[in-house]
């Protein structure tokens, strides 16, 4: 392919982040013979990458995950607070799914598996700087699979805390503006077992009264399920 890119056509500035010297060299042969792609910049672990990217401003950051002094996740959470711009495309030996989350959660646009083919790095770079998001079809399931179970966690903290049948039983009761001895004759227990059931409730609703707590059972309509 051409050297020189075509007339019209804008290089995405690359910067190649890996302690493997043979890879970073490698990957300056091939991005080299693409007409889009110019290798601006090589750092050897992660606080080189961030410094060049810092200096380069690079449009897109091809990194390692695993390098010395700093990690290529911590690298790309910060690259993405201090460069904002640049897409990052990690690049690893590793297919546990801990390194594919935290790489999403740092800021990464895309994820890909050192044994794939140069075309799919390179296509990856493209992606990443359009946009789009890079996951290998191997991870896809992982990461739908933690999506559900992040989604199942929010639904639990939409509805609250869980209160046992015993202790909405009190807590209505108490939204009544129904005294500690009143509660206890009406559901035969005794006083002092009301008193740890109010407890409980302002502990899991981390609440410090009982006016606190009656407001929440008429906000959540604990008082018309009945």
């Amino acid at each position: 392919m051409n050297a020189v890119p075509p007339v019209g056509i804008d290089r995405l500035r690359v910067l190649v982040a890996d302690d493997h010297d043979l890879y970073r060299r490698g990957m300056q042969v091939v991005l080299g013979q693409e007409d889009d792609l110019e290798v601006v910049g090589e750092g050897r672990n992660g606080a080189e990458a961030v410094d060049l990217a810092v200096e380069l401003v690079p449009d897109v950051v091809l990194m390692d995950v695993r390098m010395p002094v700093l990690t290529g996740i911590q690298a790309c959470g910060r690259i993405k607070d201090l460069v904002p711009s640049a897409k990052i495309l990690m690049l690893t030996m590793s297919d546990e799914e801990a390194d594919l989350f935290d790489a999403l959660r740092a800021g990464a646009s895309g994820y890909l598996l050192k044994d794939e083919p140069a075309e799919a790095v390179i296509d990856g770079i493209r992606a990443v700087h359009a946009g789009h998001s890079m996951i290998p079809p191997q991870m896809a399931a992982m990461l739908v699979t933690e999506f559900g179970r992040l989604s199942r966690k929010a639904k639990e903290r939409e509805r609250g805390p869980k209160l046992t049948d015993r202790e909405i039983e009190v807590l209505r009761l108490v939204a009544r503006g129904a005294a500690n001895k009143e509660i206890a004759k009406t559901l035969f227990i005794s006083e002092n077992t009301v008193k740890n059931h109010i407890r409980n409730i302002l502990d899991k609703l981390q609440m410090h009264s009982r006016v606190a707590a009656a407001m929440y059972a008429m906000r959540t309509n604990l008082l018309d399920q009945d």
